[in-house]
């Protein structure tokens, strides 16, 4: 395998109008719509040749949300920021924000789909 693991992923939700709203709440950018055939998509914000994988919120007939065994970690400059605007973004902090030692701090949040998705800093 050449260069990092993972290079996309896609969160599948179920009302695309709420789980943007959610998305674009929490972390405070803009998603971008993709025309594809058959499928609603909604882009985070890329930046080609960067650190990190891009993705998209997906609705797909056929591919339910929900707990599944993918756990998608956005990186944050202060993960307790996002955290603090789950709930008024329609979503739930599952996990406060907690030391991972040497690798910062994490938070887990479920959000309106009932997606868990993890919050990742530094500080």
């Amino acid at each position: 395998m050449n260069g990092n693991p993972v290079g996309w992923f896609e969160i599948y939700v179920q009302d695309m109008h709420r789980a943007k709203a959610f998305y674009e709440r929490v972390f405070a950018v803009q998603l971008e719509h993709l025309d594809m055939p058959d499928l609603e998509i909604w882009t985070f914000p890329m930046q080609k040749d960067c650190y990190g994988a891009g993705g998209a919120l997906i609705h797909m007939q056929g591919m339910p949300s929900g707990g599944g065994g993918v756990l998608v970690y956005f990186s944050c400059e202060d993960c307790a920021l996002e955290a603090a605007r789950v709930a008024g973004a329609g979503g739930r902090v599952e996990k406060e924000k907690f030391s991972i030692g040497q690798y910062g701090f994490i938070c887990l949040v479920i959000d309106t789909e009932g997606n868990r998705i993890g919050l990742h800093s530094m500080r």
